[in-house]
């Protein structure tokens, strides 16, 4: 299945109540070569995406302005499906998402159910971080 039969089949589902959700921070620090010029920012946010494409039932992937922790780039959060706030799943923040084997972790996590459903990987438990406090 080509990618745009991907996408499609991935619009055709956008309101699953099975879908995680993952944000990615391309903010100010996050995905910025200048900050973090070791990182293969783009193959990062490539690999997200495939993700998606190959589980557009339970996985969604966006992009987001900066979300906050600009010290802890790159920062993704992920978001339970319905079932898994039904299971008391809730957005988890995650830091220091810098390589692809912490995508491998996130990816096998999602495939597994994601928060609210199944437990995260004991090393993608290192990147969890606390969500920012909203601006006053």
């Amino acid at each position: 299945m080509g990618r745009a039969a991907r996408r499609a089949a991935a619009n055709s589902v956008a309101n699953s109540p099975g879908r995680s959700g993952v944000v990615v921070c391309r903010g100010c620090c996050c995905g910025n070569p200048r900050k973090d010029p070791r990182t293969d920012h783009s193959a990062q946010l490539r690999r997200l995406e495939d993700i998606a494409d190959e589980r557009p039932a339970q996985v969604s992937v966006r992009t987001s302005d900066c979300l906050g922790p600009c010290s802890q780039a790159n920062v993704v959060v992920v978001r339970p499906s319905a079932l898994g706030r039904r299971g008391g799943g809730r957005p988890v923040w995650l830091a220091l998402v810098r390589d692809l084997g912490v995508v491998d972790l996130l990816e096998e996590w999602l495939a597994d159910g994601g928060p609210g459903i199944a437990p995260i990987p004991d090393l993608l438990s290192l990147h969890v971080i606390p969500a920012p406090k909203p601006a006053s």
